[in-house]
């Protein structure tokens, strides 16, 4: 467990609190580009890490992210004109561009160099393969972009983010991703003859091994595999601080999650996924942009962003659970995307106060990743270190693994390799459902 301190610190991140000081060292996603459709559309809102902005995108395709609310006398801006390479406020005409440099000020004397010295806070963006991410951070000139290998595909070979907001902290969200255990209960089904999607192991006391790195950590979540002697290791890796990659289960597919918080109580997952073998095919796009359909989909958004990729199963109504299908899921909720997660890490509260819980063997990596941001937002706050993959974009060219092996070998040596993006070797996998 967690002291109420240090709970406090690890979830908290506005501006000014010491996680949410290093969450802004990093580049993360922020919108899916389809939110911003073409040049000169109208504006979003957006809210993240506690803050309330606009994105748009101006006549050249560029994005700009800039807060809510106009430094002239604090109208919004998300009832600006988007035009001629600039946001302009319809409260007094003044105009925004990317950088956050005033180009007009239309209702101050023509001779007047006051535009000149009005800036807007301005958050420097990337669109890379489907996704938009933003800088928050201190640094004038922002760090170097992530090389994830999902984002560095060709494009026709990445899938459109599979979207999804939680109503919870964003730790409790990647708790769940980076916990091997609960796969063997919240997504399983009570036969292996039953048709539904769900697991079903018979060795359900994983063994954990943790690897720590300089970007974060991977881990191993060992079970018996069969009768012969070989065990089944689920090798997923944490990369600081909100991505995770889960344990292999295709052998042509890539992919990168992201836990982003949009404030201390909603966060916004990502999953972004490519392939190594082939474009993805319209279908395939088609279906990744509704991917609950099966449950009643998404419910429609309004202008906040606390609306967006809001499923219409929901805490509210209890997932919509079924009790019919229970008797064959152990939970009684399809197993899409994560939703049947949801109704676990959103029902402890907003914020779940970790002083209450007790924790086992298996909860060796959940440990690890709160311990290693704990210690990183202090460090940050206390000396003025930055995590080393803030500043090297190699190192987040890993990738997960799953692999069979006898029992005593090393799963560390075996998938060392397998590990690497660059290494040329083919994906390490095993079948999950």
């Amino acid at each position: 467990m967690l002291s109420s301190e240090d709970n406090e610190l690890l979830c908290r991140v506005g501006r000014g609190t010491p996680m949410g000081e290093l969450l802004r060292h990093y580049w993360m996603p922020c919108l899916p580009s389809t939110e911003l459709p073409v040049p000169d559309g109208p504006p979003k809102k957006v809210r993240l890490l506690g803050e309330n902005l606009v994105a748009f995108r101006d006549t050249q395709g560029r994005v700009g992210l800039l807060p809510a609310n106009c430094p002239h006398r604090g109208a919004s801006l998300f009832f600006g004109r988007n035009e001629e390479c600039g946001l302009r406020c319809s409260y007094h005409g003044w105009k925004w561009d990317v950088t956050g440099r005033c180009v007009d000020m239309p209702n101050e004397p023509e001779e007047s160099t006051f535009k000149d010295k009005v800036r807007a806070r301005a958050y420097p963006c990337r669109d890379v393969n489907g996704v938009i991410w933003t800088y928050m951070g201190p640094r004038e000139t922002a760090p170097p972009f992530p090389a994830f290998e999902i984002s560095t595909l060709p494009a026709e070979q990445v899938y459109p983010p599979l979207m999804m907001l939680e109503e919870c902290n964003w730790v409790q969200a990647l708790e769940g991703d980076i916990d091997s255990s609960h796969i063997d209960f919240v997504h399983a089904k009570l036969s292996p003859a039953s048709k539904q999607r769900g697991t079903y192991n018979l060795d359900r006391r994983p063994r954990l091994e943790v690897l720590p790195t300089d970007y974060g950590a991977c881990y191993s979540a060992r079970r018996r595999w069969d009768t012969d002697g070989l065990y089944w290791h689920r090798i997923t890796q944490f990369i600081m601080p909100f991505f995770s990659m889960i344990a292999a289960s295709d052998p042509h597919i890539v992919s990168a999650r992201a836990w982003v918080p949009l404030d201390d109580n909603y966060n916004l997952q990502f999953v972004m996924r490519g392939r190594l073998d082939r474009p993805v095919t319209e279908e395939e796009r088609r279906q990744i942009r509704n991917p609950f359909a099966a449950w009643g989909g998404y419910v429609e958004a309004t202008s906040d962003p606390r609306s967006r990729f809001y499923t219409a199963a929901n805490i509210h109504n209890d997932f919509k659970q079924d009790r019919e299908l229970q008797k064959e899921l152990i939970l009684g909720i399809p197993f899409l995307g994560n939703l049947q997660d949801r109704a676990m890490t959103e029902t402890m509260g907003p914020i779940y106060d970790r002083t209450q819980e007790h924790l086992g063997t298996t909860d060796a990596m959940v440990i690890f990743m709160r311990r290693r941001l704990i210690d990183a937002a202090k460090a940050l706050r206390d000396e003025g270190a930055v995590p080393v993959n803030v500043d090297d974009p190699n190192l987040c060219r890993v990738r997960p693994a799953s692999a069979l092996l006898p029992e005593g070998e090393s799963w560390i040596t075996a998938t060392e390799k397998a590990r690497q993006s660059d290494a040329g070797v083919p994906i390490a996998w095993v079948p999950f459902v």
